[in-house]
């Protein structure tokens, strides 16, 4: 697989990483698509320690309880997504990446928040909530 590295839309914000994802897919939840201004947001998930903000990291804010998202502070780009009470991985969003076309989800999560006018025809698995990821 070619580098997979990425950032905001400034660039201010920049990153390399050195594997590739355990997982990718597309959320549907409520706060994902706020956040994203998107129907849909795509993700990316990493181990932390397989990730290297190369500039600036992401400024993060606390959207819920457990959850940390970074965004660059300049321009806004939402970049990542961490849950702490699973400090060892983090998850970025894939349209951040250089060559996003590298990774390709392979699943939808809370799709009971689906857009009904969203139709999207792939042969993905469907969750209705968020199944456990794992790198394993």
């Amino acid at each position: 697989m070619k580098k997979l590295e990425g950032g905001c839309l400034c660039e201010s914000v920049r990153y390399h990483i050195s594997a590739t994802p355990f997982a990718a897919e597309y959320c549907h939840c409520r706060m994902c698509k706020k956040v994203s201004g998107a129907p849909v947001a795509s993700w990316m998930d990493f181990k932390i320690a397989q990730v290297t903000w190369k500039k600036r990291k992401p400024v993060e804010y606390q959207s819920s309880e457990n959850v940390l998202r970074g965004f660059c502070p300049t321009c806004g780009s939402s970049l990542s997504f961490r849950d702490t009470e699973h400090p060892e991985y983090i998850t970025l969003t894939i349209a951040s990446l250089d060559e996003p076309n590298l990774v390709k989800p392979t699943y939808h999560i809370y799709t009971a928040s689906q857009l009904k006018w969203l139709n999207i025809d792939d042969e993905c698995k469907r969750f209705t909530a968020g199944p456990v990821k794992s790198p394993n």
